[in-house]
């Protein structure tokens, strides 16, 4: 079970966003390669890059910011946020990516992502976002009318190497994973899912250690960490089953 620390970048900056909202985002530091180090120095063993503001134009725009954090981190990176070819496909991972999270492009045109898995086996993520229970694109300011199970379903037998489902209601407000979805969307399709959205406190790490949660590959945290309601060391022992929290902290956040 991994957990992973996210870095979100706009204008070149590690921010966090509540509600997938750009107008309300906090910058928790202004050099993200040394945030990247900083959580590999912590014990994370994977890193969870999204280039918001690429999201929501269709193209990388963060690529500096991104290509400092890869020489920062020995750790595995992958990336979401405007990458929408082929070519954008195979520059991100020549420069060192261990995968390639492809959203909008998996709504508008899935059989690019099948012809991306087949080319670049292993290394291709799809990122299904949701608000109100169908996906949304264009860095989540369009909504579809495709569902979630449905839009996954498409990609079985594909090679994807992991679905990452983020519930946009729950994103950067701490309170809590949509477990139910999460773990409904997980029992659906064999390939393997990561939580993301809302992730607010131990509660939810001892939730992922849950035997109907075992199925995932891991969850996503954001805020949790940066704002100290998580405990870096803690939270990993959890996972490794090395500490078992006091009785306190199995209660649901608030």
């Amino acid at each position: 079970m991994i957990l992973f620390p996210a870095i979100d970048l706009k204008d070149g900056k590690c921010v966090r966003l509540k509600l997938g909202d750009m107008a309300t985002a906090t910058v928790y530091n202004e050099d993200p390669a040394a945030q990247a180090k900083a959580f590999e120095d912590q014990g994370f063993s994977w890193l969870h890059v999204v280039d918001l503001n690429g999201a929501f134009k269709g193209a990388s725009v963060n690529s500096a910011a991104v290509g400092a954090i890869l020489k920062a981190t020995k750790n595995p990176v992958q990336l979401g946020g405007g990458i929408r070819t082929l070519p954008q496909i195979e520059d991100w991972l020549g420069r060192g990516l261990a995968r390639v999270i492809l959203g909008t492009v998996a709504v508008r045109d899935p059989e690019l992502v099948k012809e991306a898995c087949r080319l670049f086996p292993g290394k291709i993520a799809v990122g299904i976002d949701a608000k109100g229970g169908k996906v949304a694109v264009e860095g989540w300011a369009e909504a579809s009318e495709l569902g979630v199970i449905e839009l996954a379903k498409k990609f079985e037998g594909a090679g994807v190497a992991a679905i990452i489902y983020t519930d946009i209601d729950r994103d950067g407000v701490l309170t809590g994973i949509n477990w139910e979805s999460t773990i409904e969307l997980a029992s659906a399709v064999s390939i393997p899912v990561i939580a993301s959205g809302g992730l607010a406190s131990l509660a939810d790490i001892v939730r992922m250690t849950m035997p109907d949660a075992k199925k995932l590959e891991g969850a996503i945290s954001g805020r949790a960490l940066y704002d100290g309601r998580i405990d870096p060391a803690t939270a990993l022992a959890i996972l490794r089953g090395e500490h078992k929290p006091e009785a306190a902290q199995f209660e649901e956040p608030r």
